[in-house]
């Protein structure tokens, strides 16, 4: 068994504003920061929301109520040219591109161009049975999120992904879509129950603020982590606010490779490094007095102390009631004929 490799998901979003410069200079930061894959958002705002639709409470706050959702997101969307030069991008600099489709046309883009070698269901569209199927059909890996649904939305979603073709192939996302996330309504074991329940490889799409919680479900066995980041906080849109700076997001991988060592591969032995002291911090039976030759050891003349190069006080049942062989002045360690 292994030490695990956490797959890191920098999720670069929207937080592009829209501005192919500010797109590439993520992709600088996420590949500089160690993760393995940045990941973008495709959509058309035509297709993924009708001209009246409102915006989340959060999205009002951060860039006024005056915005429809629709004109906010007409101006985040990136054209499939942007996608080629990004995606090129990422090859020169040895990083995943990934973005997630939010609807049937915007998955096939992605595929037709090799932009893909695995589909991101965004929480939202995991009720979107045709979507879901598209991308199942894909014969890709798939990554779903699961913010805002009930254990039974997820099995449904799950059943849709296997009955059309990504029957194992799909890793399911534990996720809370408020920005930022409460840490009372972060429910991280729930992700725990998730893959208990169905059977399936689980992570955390995090929206807290910091990085203690994602690296808290590495420590829970988190095989995904994705988290949104940006240059900077301050910028103007949605979602820059419960997003990590670079040197953050730097931060936060260092600290999942760092509890990645730490959970080893799961097998109880002494280390390489604490071996060593094994004969200095364990104690050996000695004796507690001077014991004459022909005397038997008893519970009185013995007593167990460092160091731990003679026999082991686990052997102490062993010992007792036998004969010492020679005399031993106190502290000798005891031998017994064998």
């Amino acid at each position: 068994m292994s030490a695990p490799h956490t797959l890191i998901i920098a999720e670069a979003g929207v937080n592009h504003n829209g501005d192919i410069a500010l797109a590439h200079r993520l992709i600088d930061v996420a590949q500089e920061s160690g993760a393995d894959i940045v990941k973008f958002q495709t959509f058309s705002a035509d297709r993924l929301v009708k001209k009246d639709a409102p915006k989340a409470e959060y999205q009002d706050t951060n860039v006024g109520k005056a915005v429809s959702q629709h004109a906010l997101l007409k101006g985040l969307e990136l054209s499939p040219e942007a996608h080629i030069e990004l995606l090129r991008h990422c090859q020169e600099l040895g990083i995943e591109f990934l973005s997630t489709p939010f609807d049937i046309e915007s998955l096939e883009e992605l595929r037709s161009h090799g932009m893909l070698r695995r589909v991101k269901v965004a929480s939202g569209e995991m009720t979107n049975f045709p979507l879901l199927r598209a991308a199942a059909q894909t014969g890709l890996p798939v990554i779903i999120s699961t913010g805002m649904a009930k254990m039974e939305e997820c099995r449904a979603a799950l059943d849709v992904l296997n009955r059309f073709g990504a029957k194992g192939l799909v890793t399911m996302l534990h996720c809370n879509t408020e920005y930022p996330t409460p840490l009372k309504d972060v429910n991280l074991r729930a992700m725990l129950t998730i893959g208990r329940e169905l059977g399936i490889p689980v992570g955390y799409s995090d929206h807290t603020l910091g990085t203690e919680v994602p690296v808290a479900a590495v420590a829970l066995g988190a095989m995904m982590i994705e988290k949104h980041f940006t240059l900077d906080r301050t910028m103007e849109g949605p979602d820059h606010r419960a997003s990590l700076e670079p040197g953050e997001l730097k931060s936060m991988v260092s600290q999942i490779r760092h509890i990645e060592q730490a959970l080893g591969n799961g097998d109880k032995t002494p280390s390489p490094s604490e071996i060593k002291n094994a004969p200095i911090a364990r104690k050996s039976i000695v004796a507690a007095r001077f014991i004459a030759r022909g005397e038997k050891f008893t519970d009185e003349n013995l007593r167990a102390k460092r160091p731990g190069t003679g026999i082991s006080p686990m052997l102490w049942e062993k010992v007792i009631g036998t004969t010492a062989t020679r005399d031993f002045a106190p502290d000798e360690m005891i031998e017994i004929p064998q």
